[in-house]
């Protein structure tokens, strides 16, 4: 007798050309865009998920009674109830390698928008005149100093692409050994990190120490006209308190993916400014990126389903009770 295939609730749409190799492994179920009356119809019946950007809490989990394991899109999983999900023995698996190479790219194109001043300049011109280089005024980058708070996968190759750039690059993270930043000056203090950085980028999870922690005291240690880069969290930074600092001077401006709301609403004064540039949350939208993440998400369901450990287990502890983990 054939066993049945295992039952996986996708919230997204599967990509043309993974589809068929996908349903020869599984039932697919969803995505919840297919039925915007009721998004979570097809949950009930679910195994395992691949979950985006909805909020998965222990209610959400309670309509899959057979479910085993939430796969995220993505290196983040604070949209995930990781003790509700480890309560009812849920695995919990994140995909931090698949949107390295595109959120890093990001970061730069963001760091050299805002630098070059790209959005002033794009709106000048709009509004007609001449001689607009004795008006503009960039930011060169060589020989300046790129600040990163957390230093994980991207982090890391943010800081190899800025050095080719000239740029000088420091960190501040206390969970990576002092060995683990290499060429990277390492800093002990957050705030020492901000007042030496002429960019300081954000490359760390957010949870209830994080939230909120680019705030009006972290923002006023910033060095003056420096820029602050975004492509982790939108709850990490306090955007009023990060816009009463673009309004008096204090800094140069800012490149943000992410945002608290998200997206922000098309009146916000921040979409406004000629100083800010926002991308929705869109760092890791490349082709290959999005290929790479729904492979390392659904794989990692399979593994689960199939009784083997996933690479990328947020809570090892379902997998064993003991809080050994596999080697």
């Amino acid at each position: 007798m054939v066993a049945a295939m295992p039952a996986v609730w996708f919230e997204r749409e599967i990509l043309t050309d993974l589809r068929a190799d996908t349903a020869s492994r599984a039932v697919i179920l969803g995505p919840a865009s297919a039925y915007p009356e009721d998004p979570y119809r097809q949950l009930s019946a679910a195994q395992g998920v691949v979950a985006s950007q909805h909020s998965y809490t222990g209610e959400l989990m309670d309509l899959a009674p057979d479910l085993r394991v939430i796969a995220r899109t993505g290196i983040g999983y604070d949209k995930v109830d990781v003790a509700a999900a480890t309560k009812r023995g849920i695995a919990v698996c994140n995909t931090p390698d698949a949107p390295t190479v595109s959120t890093t790219e990001h970061t730069i194109a963001l760091m050299m928008a805002v630098a070059k001043n790209l959005k002033r300049s794009g709106a000048e011109m709009r509004k007609g005149g001449s001689d607009f280089y004795a008006r503009h005024v960039g930011i060169e980058l060589e020989g300046l100093t790129l600040g990163l708070v957390g230093y994980g996968r991207t982090a890391r190759r943010v800081a190899i692409v800025a050095g080719s750039l000239g740029m000088g690059t420091a960190a501040f993270d206390p969970y990576v050994a002092v060995s683990g930043f290499g060429k990277t000056q390492r800093v002990e203090e957050l705030e020492q990190l901000a007042a030496m950085s002429d960019v300081l980028s954000l490359h760390l999870p957010l949870t209830d120490e994080s939230a909120g922690l680019v705030g009006p005291e972290l923002l006023a240690a910033m060095k003056p006209g420096a820029i602050l880069i975004n492509t982790a969290r939108g709850g990490l930074v306090d955007l009023a308190a990060l816009e009463a600092a673009l309004d008096a001077g204090h800094l140069f401006g800012a490149g943000l993916d992410v945002t608290d709301p998200e997206p922000l609403p098309p009146e916000h004064s921040l979409l406004h400014r000629d100083d800010v540039v926002v991308t929705p949350h869109v760092a890791a939208g490349t082709a290959g990126a999005k290929r790479r993440i729904f492979k390392a998400a659904f794989d990692q369901v399979m593994q689960v389903l199939d009784g083997n450990r996933p690479q990328h287990l947020v809570n090892p502890e379902v997998w064993d009770p003991t809080g050994e983990e596999s080697q």
